[in-house]
């Protein structure tokens, strides 16, 4: 009973200045592509989404306008992508996890590749088989840069972290036995500007802060709720992390600190009435956050048919009162 009355009085107390409506959307026409990574270029005012179903990466515009900046059926699916530190590079992961349209035994849970894409007209630069570094099935989901410029990237089958250095060589970075888990296990990255990565674990529901100068040393960040379903990841500052949840729950939230990621607690959560799809990764603009709606549960239902809008939604977080902090 007092779990119930604490749900209730919760929900009560996050509805009670909540806004009517779900929160501003750029919807924007691509038929079956099913956008699951995002990256904002405030160059050139757009955003570059991936494709879990064709693998092509594209362009949206503030006003929805959806175009093809680089097409190749050969990557499968594409996932997290990230604009390189230089502003002049976006890396991609690609891998037959899931759904790909062009899915094939010699690739479907083999295949992990981080490509990088001229910005300036969409040509591939670089492109790395990360398959060959131990076996397994693999699944690059997500990266994050470092302040050098090394990427580090999740294999989401393997449960690994690989890091690919400014030069381009590859290597395992962290392959820890308190990652494992069934299903999808290590998806979301950031990198943490006091020495730290921080990753989500879908299927543990847990954030990891993993020491880059000692990458063996996995310490689980002790928070008030487990978070199944966690996805992708954004650092705010150095005391605040804004989390993804979808699968069920389709919500963010945002983690504070006090004693640098050892711990965490729940400061703010987006509300049901957003109407969240699947939010599967998120993208600065300005101050605010944008979330890419996958709209990954028609993919999972044999009955629904393909969609084709999508909608980049913006988050807007209601404060959780500290009593329910505990």
């Amino acid at each position: 009973m007092k779990s119930f009355v604490y749900t209730v009085t919760l929900v009560a107390a996050l509805y009670s200045c909540a806004p009517v409506g779900p929160t501003q959307r750029i919807n924007f026409i691509a038929p079956d592509v099913y956008p699951e990574g995002i990256s904002y270029d405030s160059s050139a005012n757009v955003y570059y989404v991936s494709s879990a179903r064709t693998g092509a990466i594209g362009r949206v515009t503030p006003e929805g306008n959806y175009t093809v900046l680089h097409a190749d059926t050969g990557l499968r699916s594409t996932y997290g992508m990230k604009i390189h530190p230089d502003g002049r590079r976006l890396y991609v992961c690609a891998s037959d996890a899931n759904y790909s349209r062009y899915t094939s035994p010699d690739t479907r849970y083999k295949m992990m590749r981080l490509i990088s894409l001229d910005l300036a007209n969409g040509k591939k630069l670089s492109d790395l088989d990360l398959s060959k570094l131990y076996d397994g099935n693999h699944f690059a989901n997500d990266l994050t840069f470092d302040d050098k410029g090394n990427a580090y990237i999740t294999d989401s089958y393997s449960n690994a972290i690989i890091k690919v250095d400014a030069a381009h060589k590859a290597s395992v970075f962290c392959k820890s036995p308190v990652f494992k888990t069934g299903g999808i296990g290590l998806n979301g990255i950031v990198y943490h500007p006091d020495g730290f990565l921080l990753v989500s674990s879908t299927g543990k529901g847990v954030i990891f802060k993993v020491d880059l100068s000692n990458p063996q040393d996995v310490q689980q960040v002790r928070s008030n709720m487990y978070f199944i379903g966690a996805d992708g990841m954004l650092l705010n500052d150095r005391n605040t992390v804004t989390l993804l949840v979808n699968g069920g729950n389709e919500k963010l939230f945002k983690l504070t600190t006090e004693d640098n990621w050892a711990s965490a607690t729940t400061a703010a959560t987006t509300l049901m009435i957003d109407r969240f799809t699947y939010p599967s990764t998120a993208t600065f603009n300005g101050d605010d956050i944008w979330v890419m709606n996958a709209k990954f549960h028609d993919l999972n239902d044999s009955t629904a048919m393909p969609s084709k809008i999508f909608s980049i939604q913006k988050a807007v977080f209601k404060p959780i009162p500290k009593k329910f902090r505990e």
